[in-house]
């Protein structure tokens, strides 16, 4: 049987397709959350038609600081040894499918080692060969490539870091958040339920630990989204860790009171993609909103000093470094940063379901 162990939103919208994918074959699957999150984890799992978890290890609210991940962890895989057929369908011959570099990924791994289940790492091979940047993702991503026996690879890039690693290396070209919007294009026309501007604006979300974790890194985000607004409107969508800690630092009212910003709440996916294709540009810390830009064409200023991923860097993503002469030639000359959305003959989703053809049911 196929197990699919996430955790996150983000997690969630680039797994979406594949259960929506194995839905549509008739395959069954486990699919098991770690409670990592569970903000707009509803809305996401209406917008694709999926099933709610089979089992849903944590229920209580979300796992936001690094002494809370760490406590929960260990929770978590306590309660796995306890109830690990239970967990797994008494399955002794499956694969777990875990994404990307959450706690969760690596929590979900550990799970699958403790069960004697294989492991099948999707968004494998992504590095910025640098652990504390982004932290604690780059250290998670090494870890659990250590416990992987499959590793899905979005491009040649990512397999060429595996080398080193024994797991069998699957090349899907590109990431299943392709897919994701796919599946979320066609339905957003039909959506009404968001305000969109009748003027040009940018979308900013910002919601890394790495961006989080000071005042000091705080402040070079607030400066450089009040640098872009003096040129152009924004709106900011409020993560809610990042809605703390604007707070807590004082600087949530001088975003609030600049004319040229508007805070909004989060949406759901659907919602939130049909608002960056109505935007002009984004401005983002995200490996996932990098990633959707690039599918889009949609120009976007990522606010971080490195990124693990390859997606637009030198087409329609720019990698800020928090300078603010690379901020301004960026604003400047949005147009020379988009295109239009990539037609793609080919699917990760399906890449990754193949391959995992013998623990299907």
């Amino acid at each position: 049987m196929i197990h699919i162990v996430i955790g996150t939103k983000a997690q969630l919208i680039k797994m979406a397709p594949i259960m929506k994918i194995l839905k549509m074959r008739g395959a069954e699957y486990n699919y098991i959350s770690t409670g990592q999150h569970k903000e707009t984890i509803n809305d996401i799992l209406q917008n694709f038609e999926i099933k709610e978890p089979d089992h849903t290890i944590y229920s209580g609210k979300d796992i936001t600081s690094v002494f809370q991940m760490m406590i929960w962890s260990a929770k978590l895989l306590f309660y796995t040894v306890l109830n690990k057929k239970k967990i797994f369908k008494n399955d002794k011959n499956g694969i777990v499918l875990v994404h990307g570099d959450t706690v969760s990924t690596l929590v979900g791994a550990i799970m699958a080692k403790l069960s004697g289940l294989k492991v099948g790492h999707v968004e494998s091979g992504l590095r910025s060969f640098n652990l504390f940047q982004p932290f604690p993702e780059e250290l998670v991503r090494v870890l659990v490539f250590r416990l992987s026996d499959y590793m899905f690879c979005p491009g040649d890039w990512a397999i060429e870091n595996l080398k080193k690693y024994k797991g069998l290396k699957i090349n899907t070209e590109i990431n299943t958040l392709y897919d994701s919007l796919k599946f979320a294009l066609p339905a957003i026309t039909s959506i009404a339920d968001i305000q969109i501007p009748d003027y040009e604006y940018g979308i900013v979300t910002i919601h890394r630990f790495e961006n989080l974790r000071n005042i000091s890194s705080f402040n070079k985000i607030v400066h450089a989204v009040k640098r872009i607004s003096e040129k152009h409107k924004l709106i900011f969508i409020l993560h809610k860790p990042t809605e703390i800690k604007l707070k807590k630092y004082g600087l949530y009212q001088k975003l609030k009171d600049d004319p040229n910003i508007e805070l909004r709440n989060r949406y759901d996916y659907f919602n939130f993609i049909k608002l960056i294709i109505h935007s002009r540009f984004v401005v983002s810390d995200g490996g996932s909103n990098q990633e959707e830009c690039y599918y889009l064409g949609k120009p976007v200023i990522l606010l971080r000093n490195v990124t693990e991923r390859q997606e637009g860097l030198g087409r329609n993503a720019v990698l800020s470094y928090f300078d603010d002469n690379i901020l301004d030639n960026f604003i400047n000359d949005l147009d020379s940063y988009k295109f239009d959305f990539l037609k793609l003959d080919k699917s990760p989703s399906d890449i990754v379901i193949d391959a995992c053809k013998d623990f299907v049911n």
